[in-house]
């Protein structure tokens, strides 16, 4: 008769089954562990590491430490590309968010006529890829071949260019609210509709009016979705790419190589062939991107149970 104990290894059967089980954990997680690191982590690693080296005539590769990062943060140049990118984020995020919450809450009142197709209207050109709609706007903007140039030679009257050095941003802003705005709605809308009812029909038996109902109840029930929404606006925009970018081909004079930080790490890499101060840039502003959304969302998330 065989004896209960340990086994041939040595190693108890209860001793067995919690390696077994974490063993099967990490096999269930190892295929998003592994493309985390490869595609996220290691390039990471790979930027922070570009960034303490720096490529000299002479010499070749040394190792500098943090004499890039006061290269940077002592560039003119990199302090313009930030302070536009702040004015593009106030003008830019509170219209956002003000107008998918408004959409949001116009949708959810019941009230509409055609819901579905005002919801469809708004959310539509969220499925335009960003260059088209980049191209469409500035083919609009413009006051030589677009709808100003046209609209200015109909009426006889001289129209603000849209892409001056004084309302590019704001340019810019629309492009970008255009796209958005209607994603944002629809996060805002689903949080909308999981509010329970039963606080609705409570509130419509103590006389609570609409505007009492919105400000007391909905606004407070999807406070976490709107800072949620907010934090990863502020991400979107310090991350401005591809609009000014592409808009720089019809005004090279106003949208520089340096307009936005990111557009100044990409001329420093792909033009200037310093690879070692674009990593450095995009580490300072991966910084700078998490401290900004990190307040955003404590503050958004404050007093949320």
């Amino acid at each position: 008769m065989k004896k209960s104990g340990p086994s041939a290894l040595g190693v108890p059967a209860a001793a067995r089954q919690p390696l077994r089980r974490r063993l099967t954990g990490w096999a269930f997680v190892l295929p998003f562990t592994a493309p985390f690191l490869l595609a996220v982590v290691a390039p990471i690693l790979y930027t922070l590491g570009l960034s303490l080296f720096q490529e000299r005539l002479i010499g070749g590769v040394s190792f500098v430490g943090l004499d890039n990062y006061r290269d940077q943060l002592g560039d003119p140049q990199f302090w313009a590309a930030v302070a536009r990118v702040g004015l593009y984020l106030l003008i830019q995020v509170p219209l956002m968010m003000l107008l998918a919450l408004a959409a949001a809450l116009a949708i959810d009142s019941a009230k509409l006529y055609a819901p579905s197709i005002f919801r469809l209207g708004i959310f539509l050109p969220y499925a335009v890829p960003g260059v088209v709609a980049t191209l469409l706007w500035g083919y609009l903007y413009g006051t030589q071949f677009g709808l100003v140039g046209d609209v200015e030679q109909y009426l006889g009257i001289a129209l603000p260019d849209p892409l001056s050095s004084t309302l590019v941003i704001p340019s810019i802003g629309n492009i970008v609210l255009w796209l958005y705005v209607g994603y944002n709605m629809l996060v805002i809308y689903a949080a909308l509709q999981a509010i329970p009812s039963e606080i609705f029909e409570a509130a419509k038996l103590d006389g609570a009016r609409t505007w009492h109902v919105i400000v007391h109840i909905k606004l407070p029930a999807i406070r976490s979705t709107v800072a949620v929404t907010t934090m990863f606006s502020v991400i979107g925009g310090f991350q401005l790419f591809n609009e000014p970018n592409i808009l720089r081909g019809l005004v090279p004079n106003v949208i520089t190589s340096d307009f936005t930080p990111n557009m100044y790490a990409y001329s420093l890499s792909f033009a200037g062939q310093q690879y070692n101060a674009a990593a450095t840039v995009a580490v300072i502003m991966g910084v700078v991107t998490g401290v900004f959304a990190f307040v955003v969302q404590r503050r958004g998330m404050r007093g949320v149970a």
